[in-house]
C-alpha cells in the first residue's frame, strides 16, 4: 500500500518542505499520539514473517489481492482529495498520487500475481479491505480537505516506515535467493523517491493544518488514528483471515 509520487513541484514549496523540518509539526503530533499502535504493526506476526520469507505462499497471494483491490479504492479517496485541494500543488500531487496508484502500483501487483499460484476463486474484499476502503473514501467524500489529507496520509507514512525496515531483512533473503518473491516485493518500498514522496505528503498535512481551527484539528487526528487502526488490521487480516458471515 505505497504511493511512489514525484515531489519536486515549485522552488517555494521545495523551501518550504526544509522549513517545515525546523519547526515542531503537526504531523509529528500526530506519530507521536500513534506510537503505541505503531509499535503493534511492528511485531505483527505477518510483517515479520514477510520480512525473514517464511510467510506461507497462499497468505502472500491473498495479501496482494486484498492489496490490488485496495488500491482501487484508495485511488479514488486521493482524488477526491485533490478536487479538494486548496491550491494546484497540493492538487497536482494528490492526483498524480492517485494516478499513480491505479497506473503503476496496479500492474506491479497484476505482474506479481501473475507469478504466483492461482487461488482457484476470484478475490474479494475482505471484511478489513472493504471497511479500510470506505472509511477514506466516506471521509474525503464528506469530510473537510484537511480531515481527508490527514485520513489518506497512514498509507503512505506507515507503510514507509514498515518497509524501510523490512527492506534491510529483505536483503539478506535476497542474498540467499535472489528470486524470492516476498524479498522482491519489500525492498520496491524502500525507494528515495518513495520516501520524498512521503515528505512531501507530510508537508501538505501540515500546511493544511496551520489553516484548520483547533476543532477542524482535532479531526484531523481522529482521522489519522482511524486510518492507522486500519493499516494494522489490513497488515494483520492477511495471516488472520476473517470470513463474511454466511
Amino acid at each position: 500500500m505505497a504511493i511512489d509520487t514525484p515531489v519536486h513541484e515549485g522552488a517555494a514549496h521545495d523551501t518550504a518542505l526544509h522549513r517545515s523540518t525546523d519547526r515542531s509539526r503537526f504531523t509529528d503530533e500526530l506519530w507521536r499520539h500513534t506510537t503505541d499502535l505503531r509499535r503493534g504493526i511492528d511485531e505483527l506476526e505477518f510483517l515479520r514473517r514477510l520480512g525473514d520469507g517464511s510467510l506461507p505462499l497462499d497468505v502472500f497471494r491473498f495479501y496482494v489481492e486484498q492489496d490490488f483491490l485496495y488500491l482501487t479504492g484508495y485511488a479514488r479517496a486521493l482524488a477526491l482529495v485533490a478536487a479538494a485541494a486548496p491550491d494546484p500543488h497540493a492538487s497536482a500531487f494528490w492526483a498524480t498520487s492517485a494516478a499513480t496508484a491505479t497506473e503503476v502500483e496496479a500492474t506491479l501487483h497484476r505482474e506479481l500475481l501473475d507469478t504466483l499460484p492461482p487461488s482457484g476463486a476470484p478475490a474479494t474484499e475482505s471484511p478489513a479491505c472493504l471497511g479500510y476502503v470506505s472509511f477514506l473514501v466516506a471521509t474525503a467524500a464528506t469530510r473537510s480537505y484537511a480531515v481527508g489529507a490527514a485520513a489518506v496520509l497512514p498509507c503512505f507514512w506507515i507503510y514507509a516506515d514498515v518497509g524501510r525496515r523490512l527492506a534491510a531483512e529483505a536483503r539478506e533473503v535476497l542474498g540467499a535467493d535472489p528470486t524470492h518473491p516476498y524479498a522482491r516485493w519489500v525492498t520496491t518500498y524502500d525507494d528515495p523517491e518513495f520516501h520524498e514522496s512521503v515528505e512531501r505528503a507530510r508537508l501538505l498535512v501540515d500546511e493544511a493544518a496551520a489553516a484548520a481551527s483547533p476543532a477542524e484539528r482535532s479531526a484531523m487526528l481522529d482521522a489519522f488514528v482511524v486510518a492507522s487502526r486500519y493499516e494494522s488490521m489490513f497488515f494483520d487480516s492477511a495471516l488472520h483471515q476473517q470470513s463474511w458471515p454466511a
